[in-house]
């Protein structure tokens, strides 16, 4: 069996960062699962399956052929027990988010001890999710920003 690894997020909207790290990830393990976590408490600004296509059409545009879209409601670290996947693949863009990370990362040990972490630094490092609501609510063009088929749920 080939090494796998999930990529989790909201990925409320898939940004070019977040391509980035797919395109890394898919380079470096036989298959990703790109996991769109639902939380019921939070509200999404983008329905998850409409999210889910257009990370599809993207990451097949990108000739990536070995990523997995999935939409999960649960705990992601169970979620990688259940695939029997040991990596979770999580993008960096400066020493805030990685903070964030390692303590989200000692919860997710506490669940599931085998799961280890590696860390991928996006080459887009001004790229948020919310950056580009945000832009996008004030009528900024965000084309630079995501990926066409996201840009077109915008």
């Amino acid at each position: 069996m080939g090494k796998t690894a999930i990529y989790p997020g909201s990925f409320d909207p898939f940004t070019n960062g977040h391509l980035d790290i797919v395109r890394k990830a898919s380079e470096i393990f036989d298959k990703v699962y790109v996991v769109i976590g639902v939380n019921a408490e939070k509200r999404r600004s983008f329905p998850a399956d409409r999210i889910a296509a257009a990370i599809n059409e993207t990451i097949s545009q990108q000739g990536i052929q070995n990523c997995v879209v999935v939409i999960w409601e649960g705990l992601v670290a169970e979620y990688a027990r259940m695939m029997k996947t040991d990596y979770m693949i999580r993008g960096l863009r400066n020493n805030m988010d990685y903070n964030y990370e390692e303590n989200v990362a000692s919860v997710n040990k506490l669940i599931n001890p085998e799961l280890e972490y590696i860390y991928f630094r996006s080459n887009n490092v001004a790229v948020s999710s919310s950056m580009v609501k945000e832009l996008h609510s004030y009528g900024k063009d965000v084309s630079g920003y995501v990926p066409p088929a996201v840009l077109s749920l915008l």
